[in-house]
């Protein structure tokens, strides 16, 4: 049964901060990464923006007359249940006070590239009988990894002003400089990829403002000697040991594989059923 609150009710938070992942905006945009999920107070939430190969989110809320967003948690484990956060988001990108504010160097993710602040007006729960159950294994390391390949280029010998010497940065958080104010950006960093890649929508709506202009170099907390898990390592099918038997994930395949088989046999013997028949 769903179930309406004007503000997050405490016995929602502690069940918000255990999910590893939810969506958020009506872009349907699935957000995974640990620690990024922030709540302030039980009316405002915030959540750090990693790069990625869109900017929807950003777009959409600086889009006017928009602005609204919500997030989905489903229960993958435990209790069925979903949860909607609605509200209204506010962007503060990398190299801005505001962004400072909430992240500072010593807390940033690799590739964090925004922050959005929500203002919640609507909290609903309903049921998630539909949903299935899934097994968490761990959190994935190949954005960050990739992120902080591309920082480490911001990193050594930080982008200057064409016109402007080392000891004199460039002006930050201005959207509208001329040629000669231009940052030198090294095309391998992650500010060349927010130029390329992040200043407008798909549709062009317009996105990052400030954060691929910003002199502020990308340093963050990644660390690269974090697992790298693959695919390979978080299989649950594995080959029973000589003279033993098989785990539970072979079993599982044996059955259905089974299953297939008895299905194209009676498959088989009805199709020539009916040939005989029309005979």
């Amino acid at each position: 049964m769903a179930r309406y609150y004007d503000e997050i009710p405490p016995q929602l938070i502690e069940w918000i901060l255990q999910q590893h992942m939810g969506m958020g905006t009506s872009t349907v945009s699935p957000k995974g990464t640990a620690n990024c999920f922030h709540i302030e107070s039980p009316t405002r939430v915030w959540y750090e923006d990693l790069t990625g190969s869109g900017v929807e989110t950003v777009a959409h809320m600086r889009q006017p007359g928009n602005g609204r967003i919500t997030i989905l948690f489903h229960a993958f484990e435990g209790p069925p249940r979903i949860l909607r956060l609605w509200g209204k988001g506010t962007v503060y990108e990398f190299g801005t006070p505001e962004y400072n504010e909430y992240i500072p160097p010593s807390g940033r993710k690799a590739g964090s590239r925004a922050i959005i602040v929500i203002d919640v007006h609507k909290v609903g729960t309903s049921c998630g009988f539909g949903v299935p159950l899934y097994k968490y294994e761990t959190q994935r390391t190949i954005l960050e990894r990739w992120c902080d390949q591309l920082e480490s280029f911001d990193q050594n010998g930080e982008a200057q002003s064409q016109s402007q010497s080392q000891s004199q940065a460039p002006p930050p958080y201005s959207s509208e400089q001329n040629e000669t104010n231009a940052l030198v950006k090294d095309e391998r960093g992650i500010k060349a990829w927010w130029t390329l890649e992040n200043v407008a929508s798909f549709d062009g709506l317009p996105a990052l403002q400030f954060a691929h202009d910003s002199s502020v170099p990308p340093i963050n907390t990644f660390d690269k000697k974090a697992p790298h898990p693959t695919l390979s390592q978080t299989k649950s099918i594995t080959k029973p040991a000589k003279g033993g038997k098989a785990k539970s994930g072979s079993g599982e395949t044996v059955r259905l594989l089974m299953a297939f088989s008895l299905g194209v046999m009676v498959t088989a013997g009805y199709v020539r059923l009916v040939i005989s028949r029309i005979r």
